[in-house]
């Protein structure tokens, strides 16, 4: 796929919700293994949460599970994030990225990335 471009950060109180959308173009979107990552300043990039090329399996950090949920719609190029509940440690650039063929827990695993949106809760 060519590009990937994230959009949907922006600030919100702890206890909020947001959701992530990331477009990417092309016509190998199905063929993708699709993931968010996110980097807080200072740290690394940490993976978030991974789905299949099919949607049919997902996979989260410990960290968001039960929180945040993965989806794609392959008819649209599109994955998204739903936060919920979110709290101040999520504050980070969050960042979608595809690799082929399957879900991969580290970055450099992945070679196609959007450009990162910020994500901000404030106590």
């Amino acid at each position: 796929q060519d590009q990937l471009v994230e959009s949907g950060g922006g600030l919100v109180q702890a206890g909020g919700s947001l959701r992530l959308s990331c477009a990417a173009s092309g016509q190998t979107f199905s063929l993708y293994a699709m993931a968010w990552f996110r980097q807080a300043p200072g740290k690394a990039r940490e993976f978030v949460a991974g789905i299949r090329r099919s949607g049919g399996s997902t996979y989260y950090s410990d960290l968001v599970k039960g929180r945040f949920t993965i989806s794609r719609d392959n008819a649209k190029n599109t994955v998204y994030l739903q936060m919920n509940s979110l709290k101040p440690e999520d504050t980070a650039v969050y960042y979608c990225a595809g690799r082929r063929p399957s879900v991969a827990l580290t970055a450099s695993e992945y070679d196609d990335w959007g450009q990162g949106t910020q994500v901000t809760v404030s106590s």
